[in-house]
């Protein structure tokens, strides 16, 4: 029995080293649980216009919003573990989803296989400059005076959304959010003055900020933005606990061989590493981010305690 067990594993070694060999002999889909137009959709379309040169197949991105994003999740999670069906997550997927829904039908920690991260994020609150509000301060101060004038609004249950409720709740003030479907059309929104607040990433919101079509009032990084050295860090604003990155990354459905993850995570990294690519995320205010997918995997353990600590301290609880 132990010779059959033996020849078994080796089999399947051999088996998944020759399907690396070949991979990919085929086109390769990569899922985005949100509209187009927004943050991970913008990382996800960054990534795979060069990985269809290395990898010579087409990667192809298709949009699967919905559902919070458990659409697309559920989606790869139950796809054959090849190599090509892949998701675009990270911090809002694999650790703000399970912090924020009770019952999911995957599994967020075990169903996914993290394949590469790619790039980092940090989220900026805004305001539509109609808002006689300058600095956060201002802000709470002028909701407070002015109960039920304000709203704020973005896609529900992801990081955004909890900014949102974080200042809230830090504040001690009454804002009602309105849920969106995705970052682009709430952004349009709040442009529009049909909300008067909003959070999402700097990948989206900085040229609007820098058109003045927006007011930043408080960057959730760890140091001010360059592009904004007048706008204060969360922390210097008095509202300290928020985490200073948002990542994103490529996953793939959990069993999936690890020569070919292993030859995603190269692929990813070697591309990531160039010149050529850092300066083109960083024309998109992303930071390239190579790191092993063992590394990625640890990233988002730790993403997710620190979000299920979010999730208890604003209360963000969602169900459908």
């Amino acid at each position: 029995m132990r010779r059959i067990f033996a020849f078994s594993v080796l089999l399947a070694a051999c088996i998944s080293a020759a399907s690396a060999q070949t991979y990919p002999d085929r086109s390769i889909k990569v899922l985005v649980p949100y509209p187009a137009g927004g943050p991970t959709d913008i990382v996800a379309r960054s990534i795979t216009q060069v990985l269809s040169t290395d990898l010579g197949q087409s990667v192809i991105v298709e949009n699967q919003p919905g559902a919070g994003g458990r659409l697309a999740m559920k989606m790869v999670a139950r796809s054959a573990p090849d190599g090509y069906t892949l998701l675009l997550g990270g911090t809002n997927n694999n650790a703000i989803t399970p912090a924020v829904y009770k019952q999911l039908d995957f599994d967020a920690a075990n169903d996914f296989a993290p394949v590469a991260a790619v790039a980092t994020d940090s989220l900026v609150l805004v305001i539509n400059p109609a808002v006689p509000a300058k600095t956060l301060a201002e802000l709470v101060a002028y909701a407070k005076a002015n109960p039920g004038k304000l709203s704020s609004g973005g896609g529900v249950g992801i990081s955004p959304h909890f900014l949102l409720e974080f200042v809230r709740v830090k504040s001690g003030t009454n804002i009602l959010f309105v849920p969106y479907r995705g970052a682009a059309p709430a952004m349009n929104d709040v442009i529009g003055g049909q909300i008067q607040i909003h959070a999402s990433a700097k990948s989206l919101l900085l040229p609007q900020i820098q058109a003045s079509k927006l007011r930043a009032l408080a960057v959730a990084s760890a140091e001010r933005w360059p592009e904004l050295p007048d706008v204060p860090t969360l922390r210097e604003a008095g509202m300290d606990g928020f985490p200073t990155a948002v990542w994103y990354g490529l996953l793939a459905p959990a069993g999936t061989p690890a020569p070919v993850i292993a030859k995603l995570n190269a692929t990813v990294n070697a591309r990531l590493k160039t010149a050529d690519m850092k300066a083109s995320l960083a024309k998109l205010s992303l930071d390239a981010r190579p790191m092993s997918a063992q590394e990625f995997g640890a990233v988002l353990t730790e993403d997710m305690r620190q979000w299920a600590a979010l999730a208890q301290q604003t209360g963000i609880k969602l169900t459908d």
